[in-house]
């Protein structure tokens, strides 16, 4: 714990420092070559839409003696030949079956096999009908409050930051995060449903705020980063990432650690079905929303911010006499490290303490 503590003063001190903007191209390839690789599974294998999404009729088996899935298939066969059942565990006792859109009469038939099937009697069988039309509205819906959704973020990061890089470094990295638990999703084939909407937008959030935190460290470091000559903007952001970083590892860990156990535990061992599909998208995204708030949108947010012509002339000139005074050293027997470059430029933490609190008035004599 110790070691841990002070790997994170190093990392906050810039005695440590690890060089994430400098190396921004090799985490663009790699975070694109995933979200490519997500996008051909998306195109081939498609999401699996709930009921809610495309509509139909569900029924749902209580205290049943078995949980044989190939049952629930025997019995809609013996009503309607052209369908396929998709069936579920809930629990230790409980099937779900969901299948297409079927009459009441052919519902009625449904119950009856399905009670017989698994042992249980007529009353322990429930069934729900979902029309395509509210499948419709559903999907319309979450796609709104998407939009809504990044609208707002572009809209207020732009305001809060004052630079709409920042912004869109944001959205960039939530595009990230999007295709790639999308991708996982196609991958493993879980359903969509509500609950996985929700969990969805929620990661969103989770990054977005992961994402805030870092550039509000950007900012304080890069504040009047051009009225001096010890390190480039890009290099005060690349100690802002470094501070961050221990926050967002132990964040992200206590985080995923309950996550994870309703996912695997939960999901997986005791067969509770129906949390799989929130659990997935949480589970995934806090991950990919960690990575993308560290390796994605700090250092898409200075590639784009150093297309202002300001910060090419002020790095221009940081590099110069960044040269010139190694230069000097060398020229008087001194070692290059001994001139203080980059992250070493720059005080972590220094405008805070006594100095920094405001002055009192002094009292007026009466």
């Amino acid at each position: 714990m110790a070691s841990f503590a002070k790997f994170g003063n190093d990392l906050y001190s810039g005695r440590r420092s690890y060089d994430i903007v400098g190396k921004r191209r090799v985490y663009f390839i790699a975070g694109l070559v995933i979200m490519v690789l997500c996008g051909l599974l998306l195109g081939f294998r498609g999401l699996n839409p709930g009921i809610d999404f495309r509509g139909g009729s569900e029924f749902t088996v209580s205290n049943t003696q078995t949980l044989d899935q190939s049952l629930a298939q025997t019995a809609l066969d013996e009503v309607v030949s052209d369908q396929v059942a998709r069936v579920s565990s809930v629990g230790s006792s409980t099937v779900r079956v969901q299948t297409e859109s079927l009459t009441e009469e052919q519902t009625a038939q449904l119950s009856e096999l399905l009670a017989e099937a698994y042992g249980t009697t007529p009353e322990d069988v429930t069934s729900s009908f979902v029309g395509p039309t509210w499948g419709q509205d559903v999907t319309g819906k979450a796609v709104q409050g998407l939009v809504i959704f990044l609208v707002l973020v572009s809209v207020v990061m732009t305001l809060y930051f004052r630079r709409w890089t920042m912004a869109a470094g944001a959205l960039i990295a939530l595009l990230h995060d999007m295709v790639i638990t999308a991708g996982v999703y196609a991958l493993v084939g879980f359903e969509i449903t509500p609950a996985t909407v929700i969990g969805f937008l929620t990661i969103l959030g989770y990054s977005l705020y992961d994402t805030v935190v870092v550039f509000d460290k950007v900012r304080e470091n890069t504040d009047g980063v051009t009225e001096q000559t010890r390190f480039t903007y890009a290099e005060g952001a690349n100690l802002a990432v470094n501070q961050t970083l221990v926050r967002s590892i132990n964040t992200s860990v206590v985080a995923v650690l309950p996550v994870a156990s309703i996912l695997f535990v939960g999901a997986f061992l005791l067969g509770a079905g129906t949390l799989r599909d929130i659990a997935l998208v949480l589970f995934i995204g806090m991950l990919v929303g960690t990575f993308s708030s560290i390796f994605i949108a700090t250092p898409m947010q200075v590639a784009l911010y150093h297309r202002n012509p300001v910060i090419k002339e002020h790095n221009e000139k940081v590099l110069t006499l960044r040269e010139r005074r190694i230069s000097e050293a060398e020229a008087e027997g001194l070692p290059a490290a001994s001139v203080a470059t980059g992250a070493a430029g720059l005080r972590a933490g220094s405008h805070r303490g006594q100095q920094a609190q405001p002055r009192r008035r002094p009292k007026s004599k009466r």
